[in-house]
């Protein structure tokens, strides 16, 4: 395991009992700063700890995360919770068996080498003196610093979890599992928050008085609140806020007139803006060569993308005195808590916030502001709990979107298609705006009250975790010399954040169509072509495993230009993360529709399977629909994709086969998979059209409009 992750868990919360407890029962508690959205992430963890004391993993409870006992881990995102939090647990474990093994072995006199262990019980072989975890663990045990060398001198791994299935499943799919959505609390109101659609608006003042006084008169409605350009209604019934909705909705209480970019001239425009320029990497060739014989060079594009998720933001949140109870879904609970103190004026220690299940979201979405938005209304609410959920219009209009990139391209070959150079320029705006980072709320709602907040420009996380949208854009092939650039664009009339895989997304769809461009340039085959160009060999693993899958080389491979064809893709995650290779093979009629998925990815120990299958083949569909059906539409007066009618995204009918083949290395750490799959699923979606029809498309979504106007334009 590497120091900087020990660094970032375990020296910020050294006390073993910040992670581990044995409850009245004597299963263990596991505490995690990480929550689970979906994607099984808490079950892994669950595993992980199970192996470590050697216990079935139903004698492992994940103790739901909360600011009042959770170790803070930031925010659950960058594929990171196995990698991190996983890694604090396994020594926090190991430390808790062997401090146990310790225990039990001087309380009988003899070595703790002799002391046996199974099944979460530890005997004495020779004088058959037995203990468990309840009866071995004490507050001073719990109160010791964790020791991570006990990690290095375990004896065995016997993967307890292996297969073991998720407890959650069946409940998700017989809908018999309870989400924040259907929470009901003693003597809770129901609430909705009003605002503009742009970050710009102007208030008309009278016709919100109007408004104001309309909405109390609605039967139902418990109280109107007014601050600054925000309308908040209380009220003891749902179908109530319904009847709200359709008041505010015709009132035009507000003007939007925000300078938002042309849909169809999203590049020019970002190109066009205040930038911010790093150089991410300059890296000449170590022995000067000749001028390379051919240029080339190729332009990409990506537009703005929701999250999209068919669950809806929602938050419950109770004021009494001087405490904020808040119950969120949000990916980062500290960090929710820290912006809502700053908010509300109050001490962090008296918000106390508790995570629940709801609609996941790889990125930042609507939850954090509902929360403020439940919060600002239980503060009127006379201590009575408040449930918010926003309407879809909302979770479309409000909820931040990931930013449009533009991306340039240029190498340099020698006469035998040889990489000799590689620029790679990136326009966008920030990937990050998320709550608990900055000296002021960022949160929407703290923005629109009569005492704003400033909006919080867009940043990118630092290149050391990722970067954001410059994350791979370093290419990872020996390449002599390489340079990239990254055009962080300083305007915002448009509210973008997080979303599933940063800039990787378009990165790698970029720099993977152009290395398909390059080879057919030189006649050779785009797999070969990779190899050649690859020296890290888990990278050339994949790759091959991939094209095993897919039969790549077998005569009766797809041979392309009737309409069917296949695309390869590959990207390492972050450059440090999981190994992922694409092969795409799919048919071009009036639309592009995809026949099957054959993925290949190194996560380095793989903890549960079947999780890692789930997240590697959702992120691999969330991708192909970004790249064939999605792309965010707006005007001046804001957000105009804020339905399915008006923002498709895959149906199940679009879904292919998915064929997963997972390259567990148990003597490697282990690595995120829920992002790796996003840029070599587009860019081998981007290099199969482009083999069954010889049309190279380069715009994100390959709808069959662009396709026709490619086909029209050769």
């Amino acid at each position: 395991m590497s120091a900087p992750l020990l660094a970032a868990n375990l020296k910020n919360h050294p006390r073993l009992g910040q992670w581990l407890d044995v409850g009245p029962d004597g299963k263990i508690l596991a505490f995690s700063g990480k929550v689970d959205i979906g994607q099984g992430i808490l079950h892994a963890l669950r595993l992980i700890v199970a192996e470590e004391l050697q216990l079935h993993p139903d004698e492992v409870v994940m103790v739901r995360a909360t600011t009042m006992r959770s170790p803070d881990e930031a925010v659950t995102s960058g594929s990171l919770s196995v990698q991190d939090s996983g890694t604090a647990l396994r020594h926090a474990a190991a430390h808790l068996r062997e401090a146990c093994r310790s225990r039990h072995a001087g309380k009988h006199g003899v070595s703790p080498s002799a002391i046996e262990l199974s099944d979460g019980v530890f005997t004495d072989p020779q004088h058959m003196h037995s203990a468990s975890y309840l009866a071995l663990v004490d507050a001073a045990m719990l109160a010791t610093t964790i020791d991570p060398g006990h990690l290095e001198t375990r004896q065995h791994q016997h993967h307890v979890g292996g297969h073991y299935p998720r407890p959650d499943i069946q409940d998700k799919v017989f809908g018999q599992f309870e989400f924040i959505n259907d929470l009901v609390l003693p003597d809770m109101v129901f609430g909705q928050v009003f605002r503009p659609n742009t970050l710009t608006a102007q208030l008309n003042a009278s016709r919100a008085a109007q408004l104001a006084q309309a909405l109390s008169g609605l039967q139902g409605v418990i109280k109107v609140v007014r601050d600054g350009l925000l309308i908040g209604v209380l009220a003891d019934a749902e179908r109530v806020l319904a009847r709200a909705a359709e008041k505010v909705a015709r009132a035009q209480v507000w003007t939007d007139a925000a300078g938002v970019p042309p849909v169809d001239g999203v590049t020019a425009w970002l190109k066009s803006q205040p930038l911010a320029s790093t150089v991410v990497l300059d890296q000449p060739a170590a022995t000067p060569k000749a001028t390379p014989l051919q240029m080339v060079s190729a332009d990409y594009e990506r537009p703005y993308l929701h999250h999209a998720s068919i669950g809806l933001s929602c938050a419950i949140a109770q004021s009494k005195g001087a405490t904020l109870q808040v119950w969120s879904h949000s990916q980062g609970i500290f960090n929710l808590r820290r912006d809502l103190a700053l908010a509300f004026g109050m001490d962090p220690e008296s918000v106390m916030v508790s995570h629940c299940d709801a609609a996941g979201c790889y990125g930042h979405n609507g939850a954090d502001d509902v929360a403020f938005d439940a919060s600002w209304l239980a503060r009127q609410a006379s201590g009575r709990p408040v449930r918010v959920q926003w309407s879809r219009h909302a979770e479309m209009a409000h909820a931040p979107m990931g930013p449009a990139m533009a991306v340039r391209l240029e190498a340099g070959l020698d006469d035998a298609g040889n990489l000799l150079s590689w620029t790679q320029e990136v326009w966008s705006q920030g990937h990050g705006t998320r709550p608990g980072r900055e000296k002021t709320p960022a949160l929407l709602g703290a923005w629109q009250t009569a005492d704003p907040f400033p909006v919080t420009m867009a940043v990118n996380a630092a290149l050391s975790v990722g970067g954001g949208s410059e994350r791979n854009a370093v290419p990872p092939y020996a390449i002599a010399g390489v340079k990239v650039l990254n055009h962080r664009v300083l305007s915002m009339p448009l509210r973008v954040s997080a979303l599933r895989a940063l800039g990787a997304h378009a990165n790698v769809f970029a720099a993977e169509s152009f290395m398909d461009e390059l080879a057919e340039r030189h006649g050779r085959d785009p797999l070969a072509f990779r190899l050649a160009h690859l020296e890290d060999e888990r990278a050339r693993a994949v790759l091959r495993e991939a094209a095993r899958l897919a039969g790549w080389d077998e005569p009766a491979a797809l041979q392309g230009g009737d309409g069917s064809g296949r695309g390869i893709g590959y990207a390492r995650y972050k450059n440090t993360g999981a190994y992922c290779a694409v092969v795409v093979e799919l048919v071009v009629e009036e639309a592009v529709r995809l026949s099957k998925l054959y993925i290949a990815a190194d996560l380095g120990l793989v903890i549960h399977p079947d999780g890692a299958r789930n997240q590697i083949e959702g992120g691999a569909i969330q991708a192909a629909s970004w790249s064939l059906c999605e792309s965010a539409r707006f005007g001046p007066e804001g957000v105009h994709s804020v339905d399915w009618a008006s923002y498709p995204i895959f149906q199940f009918g679009d879904v292919p086969e998915v064929e997963i083949s997972l390259m567990d290395r148990p003597d490697c750490p282990a690595l995120g998979a829920g992002e790796c799959t996003t840029g070599p699923t587009a860019a081998a979606i981007a290099n199969a059209i482009h083999h069954a029809t010889g049309l190279r498309i380069r715009s994100m979504p390959f709808s069959a409009d662009k396709l026709m106007q490619l086909a029209q334009a050769s």
